[in-house]
């Protein structure tokens, strides 16, 4: 906001703000009375005119009228309130050097809010290094909890950096970090598995045009999950204590990852897995027969993509799996826990007799995302879980998001545009529409890729 002069010598007193935001709304009171009083004679461009001039003003006062904590409540403008941000995150990353582990456990946290609250690409590329190679001590040298912040803080970073070269140079020189601290049987099951999400996704969004990378990863992964697989026999083997905890963040990884495979690779992944995990439904921890179950959908959904004609091999056993998981009374499991299994597996049941989807949508803004498909959930499930509450704030402005979602650039909205809204079904189409789109422009890009794959 622009300061006003004072005096005939120039120099501007220190005043108070509050004055200033005062003659701006005067302002703009008198330049509504005029436009009202002349309503009749002037032009519709002059109209116009007037009308962004009352707006701009109207905004000025809005962008004023923010207090700010930490100065006691005073009022200040954008400008202020961007530099104290910055103050703080710069403060924040000089944490993460600090010899104290709190400290720096305290800035990390401090990141990770900040990252999944708000989009920060400038700032974070000039700094990126920095923050870079912070994050790299941290899960070098760092406790269990530190390394478990440390890898969501660095997947956050690739996606305020948009997938891009910096996402995917920061990718290349952590993932072999990440990948040694992945496979420590030592370390803790937090860590792992805050490295198997963060593995996952920043190969997801930074190293996805890279078939080498992409195979590396589902591999890694696969030998992960694949430990509670049954053995010979057929009996699952006993879990460890934690393990299902980590099978789960594996398989989400992994599946996210499946999204990205050319046809050929699908092919063979689905020879290997889907009989396999059929048998998983019956683990005993219920967040990975849920993950298992959300897999098997995804993966016969993908099949039914490659061949209309595609069935899954013994079919009536699965089904009727599924209809025991979607029934289950057992009283000896948590009321919350046998309530989201049903749900879950009536859904998953229901694609597999029927293909049919039960479709989810998803408001931010003025705008809507359909989750209309288990890839598209998977895909959505994967984002929510490292933003929390800010996915719909990066919805709304992150490019990368909006790509990856069909819904194109952000939008600069005004109060005419507001009140203009599309219909529900004219949304729906134009995101489908724009996802499909967006899938056929991918599996170009697989098909490219098959022969590396």
């Amino acid at each position: 906001m622009p300061r006003s002069k004072k005096g005939k010598r120039g120099s501007s007193k220190p005043g108070s703000l509050r004055q200033e935001v005062l003659q701006l709304q005067l302002s703009a009171k008198a330049l509504k009375g005029v436009k009202n009083g002349v309503k009749g004679e002037m032009g519709a461009s002059d109209d116009e005119l007037t009308s962004d001039v009352v707006s701009h003003y109207s905004s000025a006062s809005e962008t004023a009228s923010v207090m700010d904590e930490g100065t006691g409540g005073e009022q200040v403008d954008e400008q202020t309130a961007q530099e104290e941000t910055e103050d703080k995150l710069k403060q924040c990353i000089d944490n993460l050097m600090d010899k104290s582990s709190k400290t720096r456990l305290a800035g990390l946290e401090s990141l990770r809010q900040a990252f999944s609250s708000r989009l920060l690409y400038e700032f974070l590329t000039e700094r990126r290094l920095t923050v870079s190679d912070c994050l790299e001590r941290s899960l070098k040298k760092g406790s269990s909890e530190e390394q478990a912040a440390a890898a969501t803080v660095f997947t956050l970073l690739c996606i305020q950096l948009g997938g891009g070269d910096e996402a995917e140079e920061g990718f290349k020189m952590l993932r072999p970090i990440l990948t040694a601290l992945l496979m420590d049987n030592s370390a803790s099951i937090t860590a792992r598995q805050s490295c198997a999400r963060a593995l996952g996704m920043c190969c997801y969004v930074s190293a996805a045009e890279d078939g080498e990378d992409l195979i590396k990863s589902l591999a890694l992964l696969e030998s992960l999950f694949m430990s509670s697989y049954p053995n010979r026999e057929g009996t699952l083997p006993t879990p460890k204590p934690g393990s299902p905890g980590l099978h789960c963040a594996a398989l989400q990884a992994w599946s996210l990852l499946v999204t990205l495979c050319p046809a050929s690779r699908l092919t063979v992944l689905l020879d290997l897995h889907l009989p396999k995990l059929q048998a998983c439904l019956q683990s005993s921890d219920v967040n990975y027969r849920i993950a298992v179950g959300e897999t098997i959908a995804l993966l016969v959904e993908l099949g039914r993509d490659i061949d209309e004609d595609f069935e899954v091999e013994d079919s009536e056993s699965l089904c009727q799996c599924l209809k025991s998981l979607a029934t289950d009374g057992n009283k000896h499991r948590a009321k919350n826990d046998r309530r989201k299994q049903r749900s879950i597996f009536r859904e998953v049941l229901h694609y597999i007799e029927n293909e049919d989807f039960t479709e989810e949508k998803i408001r931010f803004g003025v705008e809507s995302v359909y989750i209309d498909s288990w890839m598209r959930r998977r895909i959505y499930d994967a984002f929510k879980e490292i933003l929390e509450s800010g996915v719909r704030h990066h919805l709304q402005l992150n490019p990368l998001l909006r790509d990856i979602f069909g819904l194109g650039a952000p939008l600069i909205l005004d109060a005419a545009v507001k009140g203009n809204k599309i219909s529900r079904f004219e949304k729906h189409l134009f995101n489908s529409a724009a996802f499909k789109a967006r899938t056929k422009q991918r599996n170009k890009v697989r098909d490219k890729r098959a022969d590396v794959m």
